[in-house]
């Protein structure tokens, strides 16, 4: 949905890489890690493609936080972000095997939770179903009434894909944007 914004032509193929974090690593390093993995994996597979690899990552008290696979433990989570901030890292990653273009961005999306009721929070779960989300929310859904604010360099980055950095780096890559 993001990406037909752009008005370009595309294909969505899954890069099938393994996503577990490694010990010790930050999730600034794993984010950047799975976006270049997606990227080079689908290059590799189609040498003459300009492939783009996402990935996002929700950082707490600077611990990753995986998303939670099922309603009570995006309940738990939510119930830690109550009147806190979250950092949400979104990695691109734009590479051509055929050409040997290779280049990634990170945007840092700072999410600001209000004070939460569990009434609150169970009924946002029970209505958006955030499971498979990184933080347990969706802010282009009803998740955006959790928050106080968010701040970003890139507003289209939080709902997964930031297109003001992919379009730079498609523009790197040769491409006329718009």
């Amino acid at each position: 949905m993001l990406l037909e914004r752009l008005q370009l032509e595309f294909s969505v193929l899954s890069p099938a890489i393994d996503e577990t974090p490694l010990d010790q690593e930050s999730p600034q390093q794993l984010v950047v890690r799975l976006a270049q993995e997606k990227a080079r994996a689908v290059a590799a597979r189609h040498p003459a493609a300009v492939v783009i690899g996402s990935d996002q990552v929700a950082a707490f008290q600077g611990n990753i936080i995986c998303k939670p696979g099922s309603s009570g433990k995006a309940v738990q989570q939510l119930r830690q972000f109550s009147g806190n901030s979250v950092q949400f890292l979104t990695a691109v990653r734009v590479c051509c095997h055929d050409s040997g273009f290779d280049s990634g961005s990170m945007v840092i999306t700072e999410v600001n939770f209000r004070s939460l009721t569990d009434g609150e929070i169970r009924r946002y779960v029970e209505l958006d179903q955030p499971v498979d989300c990184a933080g347990g929310f969706k802010s282009e859904a009803a998740g955006i009434s959790l928050l106080n604010s968010m701040r970003s360099e890139d507003p289209s980055a939080i709902i997964g894909l930031p297109l003001i950095a992919v379009s730079g780096l498609l523009r790197k890559a040769g491409f006329t944007l718009p």
